[in-house]
């Protein structure tokens, strides 16, 4: 019995202590800094008066893009990792472009990627496991993670298009994201 209990103990903590040295959250927070500074030199560098640009008629507009990741950057982590109850899009209005200036967009934006990273800081790596629904599909916290990390991707492409449909050259490429 007593070389069980040590063979549990050993175990216990060897699991533990393995899970602690996982790079995985490292990683995807570097990855998750390097894209907050390449969304924010995109957002800066399309001048005020073109953030309501659209590149069809139902498309979002620069500054609604540019919104939305921030939109779904709280969802996916304060919500879906976090436990804060989710926002709802329709009604929402922190993500709203309405009112905003750029200035206030790109703070928001910002403000934004410093309380997700905070929170994926902190994740506990034994939770990267867990599962949960997402949208009818069955989907690990890591893989949230990872559909985060694409959806930033995915949007702030759409913003480097209308750079260059309006003739501005987007900044240079910020690496390891």
């Amino acid at each position: 019995m007593k070389y069980l209990i040590a063979l549990f103990m050993f175990v216990l903590f060897a699991s533990n202590l393995t899970a602690q040295k996982n790079p995985f959250i490292k990683e995807y927070l570097e990855r998750l800094e390097n894209s907050r500074k390449y969304t924010l030199l995109v957002a800066k560098k399309m001048p005020k008066e073109k953030y309501n640009f659209k590149a069809s008629e139902g498309s979002l507009s620069f500054a609604q893009n540019l919104l939305h990741i921030g939109y779904a950057m709280d969802w996916h982590s304060q919500s879906l990792l976090g436990d804060r109850k989710a926002r709802t899009w329709q009604t929402d209005t922190v993500f709203k472009v309405a009112n905003k200036s750029k200035k206030q967009m790109i703070t928001l934006i910002d403000e934004t990627f410093n309380e997700a990273i905070k929170l994926i800081s902190k994740f506990e790596i034994k939770k990267l496991d867990e599962r949960l629904d997402y949208f009818g599909l069955s989907r690990t916290k890591r893989q949230i993670l990872m559909l985060l990390a694409d959806h930033i991707t995915h949007h702030r492409g759409q913003m480097l298009v209308y750079l260059r449909l309006n003739d501005i050259v987007p900044p240079r490429y910020v690496l390891f994201q």
